[in-house]
């Protein structure tokens, strides 16, 4: 199994992206799945999570703004960022975890123009 993301790329302040999260070889249904970012000399911190029951929780510095969501015939978990902010900067990273396995993904820099 495997975690492969895309859709990062450049912004300008006020714009969206789309980040994409795909779990090939196993259903995304059955991990618990989140978002991370790491801006440059910081730690990496989480972005928002998405349990298989459903529930969604994100950062503070994202409430309102992003949305994570699975596509459960595509297998993938998204990430739809709004409203981005120069702060929003970082590589993102997927995470799965699921019974005795945890995943990460390989990372997709987003990098937001003021």
């Amino acid at each position: 199994v495997q975690l492969q993301a895309s859709g990062g790329g450049l912004v300008q302040a006020g714009g969206s992206l789309r980040l994409s999260c795909a779990t090939s070889g196993s259903p995304v249904s059955l991990y618990d799945m989140a978002w991370f970012r790491q801006a440059p000399g910081k730690q990496r911190a989480v972005v928002g999570t998405a349990t298989t029951g459903g529930r969604t929780n994100y950062a503070e510095s994202v409430k309102g703004r992003f949305t994570i969501s699975r596509d459960y015939a595509k297998n993938t978990l998204s990430l739809q960022m709004n409203s981005l902010k120069p702060e929003d900067t970082a590589v993102y990273y997927c995470h799965a975890r699921g019974r005795n396995i945890e995943l990460w993904g390989q990372g997709t820099q987003v990098t937001v123009s003021s």
